[in-house]
């Protein structure tokens, strides 16, 4: 099961969608050339294809083990983590001040994109560690920053986030964890944590755990609540790693995918002595868990584009070899399957999905970096609110692709899909746990009908849509760019629709928005999925009228784009029904006879 990085698809969407050029002229990101963004994905490219997705079946059969409090990872994982430290990969999008190198977001996603579609099992352990630096560079102390932030931009350390705990799920308002403070300034953590991604393992000298706990008399709820830094190894005044800290893994879980992903519940202060740091100020903890969390809810969302890229390129080669039936319609001699009509569906419905939640993606990420980088305050404010807006639209949205092109992906196998041999149905498993990481897809769409739309009074959403109707405008009203027009103005009206009757909701009437915001949220992803790949079509369009680039892959990036309006984009515009139908139905049914 090899895999190809997209790098011809990601070079077309920096360019079109995030703008790479334009990030090149803000402050910090000077640095960005063609060249450097040509040799970053090439040379990732290479590491992704080459020594990681080589381990995947490894980490899959072999998973990760804990015996004894010690968790050791499959054969080949420690040497190519070392590879991927040693080329500063973790530290890419890092400030310049703690060892990184300081390019954008939506690069340095690109390449997460890469590693993750490799080994998504892997990808995990660096991906939280990137969390934990944003966190820490937001939020932490000086001294904390120089103590920490180094170390784990090198990839000798790691971090993690420690939220879940057993009576609390996703209600993060009522965990139980403690913090008491000591006379010399730090704290005594004390609790259980669970579902904790990369808790233990072997593959870095130390590992840097950021947890959520109540201090003394603090208020109930999410407002009472700290953050922590909690190293596994204490860490001496020259930085060198002093004794144990009182935290251990208690075990791993037995999970439907990811196995090479040790999944852990820790134990903090067992024996009374578990050390810890203040992040930020008291009671202020959900505020700097908030920036590793919104950081990780779009690398999860790049979790199910890279599983779908990979499970798309796998049936597709698939697809090409087996032999199988003669054409409907067209003689008795078999086919590659390939040929045939209904496979060529689903192998189009996995592309275009696939490309339309990368373009979201790479949109928010670039909106982050806007975010962070634009020096006059209303462009800052608008990019932040965009970024705002387009989060948990990445994260669900892409990670229901990830799991629906996962499936349609193994159904192109037929049987031999069902069969673990094939190494389709590993990609199934593993994308099962991204919608519900980071917040499940049904708190995502809570987010963004509760919270996200109504900023400013619904400034920024009616703004995003009159911008998406002006290129609608646009378009040319002949040829195969002006098919697009009608399913695009479709959908955009349906979505302006539903947000107006979201935003009208108050009251009682609010069930009925917490009813809809899952569809709402779809309908939302597909509409701006449609226009961004409209927004590529259009430039793949002025690209072969030059005579510029490839023009195979850019005649693909339209056929894409048409596929994806005519065929994926009506879903839209039918859900605006069971978005306006109300929250009366779904509680119709005593819940003793569901």
């Amino acid at each position: 099961m090899s895999y190809t990085p997209p790098i011809s698809e990601q070079r077309f969407v920096l360019d079109v969608v995030a703008r790479i050029d334009e990030l090149a002229g803000l402050p910090g990101f000077d640095a960005v050339s063609p060249d450097l963004v040509d040799a970053i994905l090439n040379e990732a490219g290479k590491l992704a294809s080459g020594v990681f997705a080589p381990l995947n079946v490894v980490g899959d059969k072999m998973g990760a083990r804990a015996v004894d409090g010690v968790v050791t990872m499959p054969e080949g994982f420690k040497a190519a983590f070392d590879a991927y430290a040693e080329g500063g990969w973790i530290g890419l999008g890092a400030d310049p001040a703690h060892g990184g190198q300081g390019l954008p977001f939506v690069l340095a996603s690109a390449v997460q994109e890469q590693i993750t579609s490799a080994n998504m099992a892997f990808s995990l352990c660096p991906m939280l560690t990137l969390g934990a630096i944003e966190a820490l560079q937001a939020h932490a102390s000086p001294q904390l920053q120089e103590t920490y932030l180094r170390p784990l931009v090198e990839g000798r350390w790691t971090g993690t986030m420690n939220l879940t705990e057993p009576q609390a799920g996703s209600d993060v308002g009522a965990l139980r964890s403690s913090a008491t403070p000591a006379a010399d300034g730090t704290w005594r953590v004390k609790g259980q944590k669970i579902f904790i991604t990369w808790g233990e393992h072997d593959l870095a000298e130390n590992i840097v755990h950021l947890v959520l706990a109540r201090t003394p008399d603090s208020p109930p709820g999410t407002k009472g609540i700290s953050l922590f830094l909690v190293p596994k190894f204490l860490v001496n005044a020259d930085g060198s790693l002093g004794a144990r800290n009182d935290v251990r893994v208690v075990s791993t879980e037995h999970k439907l995918g990811i196995h090479a992903s040790p999944t852990c519940t820790m134990a903090f202060g067992d024996s009374g002595a578990c050390v810890g740091w203040l992040v930020g100020a008291e009671n202020a903890g959900m505020r700097a868990m908030f920036t590793m969390m919104n950081h990780a809810r779009i690398n999860v969302g790049l979790q199910g584009i890279a599983i779908a890229e990979r499970a798309t390129q796998h049936a597709v080669a698939f697809a090409r070899e087996r032999v199988q039936s003669a054409r409907f319609g067209g003689g008795r001699a078999p086919v590659r399957i390939i040929e045939h009509a209904d496979v060529r569906r689903m192998l189009m419905t996995c592309r275009a999905y696939t490309e339309a939640a990368r373009a979201i993606a790479y949109l928010n990420a670039s909106a982050v970096d806007r975010a962070h980088a634009e020096t006059d305050a209303a462009r800052k404010g608008e990019a932040q609110a965009l970024a705002d807006l387009l989060t948990p639209v990445t994260k669900a949205f892409s990670t229901d692709i990830g799991v629906e092109v996962s499936s349609i992906a193994l159904q192109v196998f037929g049987g031999m899909g069902f069969i673990e041999e094939t190494g389709a149905a590993q990609h199934y498993r593993d994308s099962r746990i991204a919608p519900i990481y980071e917040g499940t897809n049904g708190i995502q769409a809570l987010d963004l009908v509760g919270r996200k739309l109504g900023m400013e009074g619904g400034r920024h959403w009616r703004a995003l849509l009159q911008r998406e109707r002006q290129f609608i405008a646009g378009l040319p009203k002949t040829g195969e760019l002006g098919q697009l027009t009608p399913w695009l103005e479709d959908a955009v009206e349906a979505l302006q629709t539903a947000s107006v009757w979201m935003s009208g909701n108050e009251g009682d009437k609010l069930a009925d928005t917490a009813a809809a915001a899952t569809p709402y949220l779809r309908m939302f992803g597909l509409t701006i999925g449609a226009t961004l790949l409209a927004r590529q079509a259009v430039e793949a369009a002025r690209r072969l009228e030059a005579g510029e680039g490839d023009p195979a892959f850019l005649k693909a990036k339209i056929a894409t784009a048409r596929f994806f309006a005519e065929q994926l984009l009506p879903a839209a515009a039918a859900l605006l029904g069971p978005i306006t139908r109300g929250a009366e139905l779904l509680y119709a049914i005593p819940e003793e006879l569901l």
